[in-house]
């Protein structure tokens, strides 16, 4: 009888724990990065895709290069329009990169600037992924209080002064100032510059994640800190996962040519996936500025929806403040819930959530906090899912019925 070949002892001390095996979605999924599915600009992507490989299909023969490494040409003069309108960034064509999803683009800066051993700051709260990667990386992160308005400023000039004392020089400064994950705040031009300032005094970058700028309900918005920046010391990373389809796995990075340059040398996938660019070029070019008002107003519906239902189920022990944009809800439950040892009962019972302390620099400050994506889920869902969360929670950690309305903040 043949025996299965071991491939255990090969692998590396190094790699990270095994993936479980795929099983699908819960019945009430609110994890992820997931988008709204109905507000997808579905007949828009299709029609553009006709056109666009009827007039260019034949280029997919070369890797895309015909337009360099960089990515598609159509796409990154679209981002030169869009960044100068939405963010107030200029930029031409050959200070931006294409990657394959934002994911891509934060391997790529940390691949060009991290080390061992290495610290960054960081929000204390922040988006899981980031942070799983310094992790992995053996990268000390310092978690940086937020308050309504993002990232303390005060708390970024202790900690860069204490790390200088100890000769310690942080690599980069992590933000994601417009719509925060998970917070869904939005930090205002005045801490930006402040932001800045500290960047010039300690000499330390910013890395700007932009990710979710694009889902702001009254679609107004202080500047990037890239466009604020007069010594060129921000990295800034874009999406198009959120704005249009999470699936398309097309992001970008806009940096100084001394910098892109080296992450070219690390981008080692042959160049992004070329028929999503030109897709999205021809798409978005005409229609990016009329979509986006139906998606958010999609989205901020749903909000509405998760914010009753957990005031319904929940009452005051639930607390929140209403987000400005996005498509997560920051969640604070009573002080003895572990919402990690909430996550496996709440999904034994059809209801997946984010657990909080994998959001954050400080698991113990998040112990009791859980992020909820309202995007992908429809209106009935979410009803039904919150009041099955809130059975749990009740079930397991004696969390109250319903005690009241609580006044939420913005």
């Amino acid at each position: 009888m043949s025996q299965t070949f071991d491939f255990g002892p090969l692998f590396p001390s190094t790699l990270p724990p095994a993936a479980a095996r795929w099983s699908g979605l819960a019945k009430y999924n609110f994890t992820g990065g997931n988008n709204d599915g109905d507000a997808i600009p579905l007949d828009g992507l299709v029609a553009a895709a006709n056109d666009v490989m009827r007039r260019e299909g034949r280029s997919l023969a070369t890797y895309g290069l015909a337009h360099g490494p960089q990515g598609y040409r159509p796409l990154r003069e679209f981002l030169i329009v869009k960044l100068k309108r939405d963010a107030g960034i200029a930029c031409t064509a050959d200070d931006i990169l294409v990657t394959s999803g934002s994911l891509q683009a934060l391997d790529l800066v940390n691949g060009v600037l991290l080390a061992r051993g290495d610290t960054v700051l960081f929000e204390q709260e922040s988006y899981e992924g980031s942070l799983n990667r310094l992790k992995r990386l053996g990268v000390n992160a310092v978690g940086i209080p937020l308050d309504r308005d993002g990232m303390r400023t005060d708390a970024v000039a202790a900690a860069l002064a204490g790390l200088k004392s100890r000769g310690i020089r942080p690599k980069y400064i992590y933000t994601i100032p417009t719509v925060q994950n998970p917070t869904g705040t939005i930090m205002p031009q005045a801490r930006r510059a402040e932001l800045l300032r500290l960047s010039a005094e300690y000499g330390v970058p910013i890395f700007e994640d932009d990710c979710y700028a694009d889902l702001i309900w009254n679609h107004e918005r202080p500047p990037a800190i890239h466009a604020m920046s007069q010594h060129g010391g921000v990295i800034h990373i874009g999406s198009f996962s959120k704005s249009i389809a999470p699936a398309l796995r097309v992001g970008y990075i806009v940096a100084s040519w001394d910098v892109l340059s080296r992450m070219l040398a690390l981008k080692t996938d042959a160049g992004s996936g070329a028929l999503e660019q030109m897709v999205l070029a021809e798409y978005c070019t005409p229609h990016f500025s009329e979509h986006v008002p139906g998606l958010t107003a999609a989205l901020r519906r749903k909000l509405e929806t998760l914010m009753e239902s957990l005031n319904e189920n929940f009452g005051t022990a639930a607390e929140f403040d209403d987000p400005r944009g996005g498509i997560f809800l920051w969640v604070k439950l009573p002080d003895n819930v572990d919402t990690m040892k909430l996550y496996q009962p709440a999904l034994d019972a059809g209801v997946a959530i984010n657990p909080g302390p994998q959001w954050s620099t400080d698991p113990a400050y998040s112990k009791c906090r859980m992020r909820l994506c309202f995007a992908s889920p429809s209106h009935e869902e979410i009803r039904e899912g919150i009041a099955v969360l809130a059975d749990v929670c009740r079930r397991e950690f004696g969390v109250p019925a319903r005690s009241g309305n609580v006044e939420r903040g913005r």
